[in-house]
């Protein structure tokens, strides 16, 4: 089996209804759903029922939130790859997963975009921790080989930024291998904890950093996070070399204040 779609849900029985009929509708077939529920007590459980046919597996019961359902039906996955399509988020096109398998790509995780995403080329010039540090990439438009998943399952203590430090462990330690397409992959949900509050998602980033990364490396990831993004970004895309790349960062910066920016 090619592919483990993992959709979790609490108590948005419309939107995972909008997300159940996305699955269902796309042409490639080689997957299978796995739908986790956190033990809801609005109609989700009706809205699984009437579609129970078309789901491999689903379970109804309190657990501790987003992360620990994605660990349960990351446990419970087969495929060789998997992708956390969660309520409310549909696949973009019925054809989108026929597109991603067709691409001339065996890489340890596959990654697209979605519409309105605030950072849409975070690995298009390929991945560095500085990418990382200052975007993210879109995890509802990523498939992950599910081997790798499970060497890093998801940090249960955090509510939001538990997929960011899975892409860091992955991208970063392990070197994983990472292919970058511009398709979009995913209609995403923006009303969503993560796209909402902002200040948890920032105290749980520098909590992650804290613990990955040694005091005097983050120090200078906040410096190169407050210089200008177009400059990151220029500099980004003229070289990965880390000497050429520090040398453009700093005349860029350099020409920008001059010019007042």
């Amino acid at each position: 089996m090619k592919l483990s779609i993992v959709t979790v849900n609490y108590n948005n029985a419309e939107g995972l209804e909008r997300t159940i009929k996305s699955v269902m509708s796309q042409t490639f077939r080689d997957f299978e759903f796995i739908i986790i529920d956190g033990g809801s007590t609005d109609s989700s459980t009706k809205v699984i029922k009437q579609y129970e046919a078309q789901i491999d597996f689903w379970v109804s019961e309190k657990d501790g939130g987003i992360y620990p359902g994605m660990n349960k039906g990351l446990r419970k996955s087969k495929g060789e790859y998997v992708n956390f399509m969660n309520s409310g988020d549909c696949f973009h096109t019925p054809d989108v997963l026929e597109k991603i398998f067709a691409l001339k790509t065996n890489a340890d995780i596959i990654t697209g975009t979605h519409v309105g995403s605030p950072h849409p080329n975070v690995g298009k010039y390929g991945i560095t921790m500085l990418d990382l540090y200052t975007g993210a990439i879109d995890h509802q438009a990523s498939f992950i080989r599910r081997a790798l998943a499970l060497n890093h399952p998801y940090d249960e203590k955090f509510k939001i930024v538990s997929d960011w430090k899975f892409f860091i462990e992955a991208l970063i330690n392990d070197n994983c291998s990472f292919y970058y397409t511009d398709l979009v992959v995913v209609d995403v949900d923006m009303t969503g904890i993560s796209n909402t509050n902002y200040e948890l998602n920032r105290n749980e980033r520098e909590a992650v950093l804290k613990e990955l990364l040694p005091k005097r490396i983050i120090e200078d990831y906040k410096y190169l996070g407050s210089i200008h993004p177009d400059v990151l970004s220029i500099s980004s895309r003229i070289s990965k070399s880390q000497s050429i790349r520090k040398i453009i960062v700093i005349l860029a910066k350099l020409l920008l204040k001059i010019k007042g920016v």
